[in-house]
């Protein structure tokens, strides 16, 4: 009797497990495919993007450019920051103990500024040239 009882116990395990595997396989499944259209749905807004700037600007140079410049003026807010956070770590941390370490930090923290400012201000300075300096 325990003998069938242990068969029929693994039967319906063996069940159990199948129907929970095709329910996270078909999980699994919708959810690349809900991942694929949505990375090309991305992938059609950055084109129309770069179009958009491309007719805004009137040239397809110009255009590249302005749209390279934002995407460089969006991505350089978390890298800068995520820089400036490292000197601080090490100009207000390991700066404590050693005085080169200080130094290295506050140096990081200028660079990173500087950079931050300049990847801000360099997006409008272009469309400033390009709007009036063209003429």
């Amino acid at each position: 009797m325990k003998k069938i009882v242990t068969i029929i116990a693994i039967l319906v395990l063996i069940v159990v497990a199948n129907s929970c595997i095709t329910k996270v396989y078909a999980a699994n499944r919708a959810i690349d495919e809900n991942l694929e259209s949505k990375l090309i749905q991305m992938k059609e807004n950055s084109a129309n993007s770069l179009e958009d700037y491309k007719v805004k600007y009137g040239s397809e140079a110009y255009g590249t450019v302005a749209y390279i410049l934002n995407l460089v003026r969006i991505y350089s807010i978390p890298l800068c920051f995520l820089g400036i956070a490292i000197g601080a770590i090490h100009q207000y941390i390991i700066g404590i103990r050693k005085l080169d370490t200080l130094e290295k930090g506050m140096g990081l923290i200028v660079t990173f500024v500087t950079l931050l400012i300049i990847c801000q201000i360099l997006p409008l300075a272009f469309a400033v040239f390009v709007k009036f300096g063209r003429g």
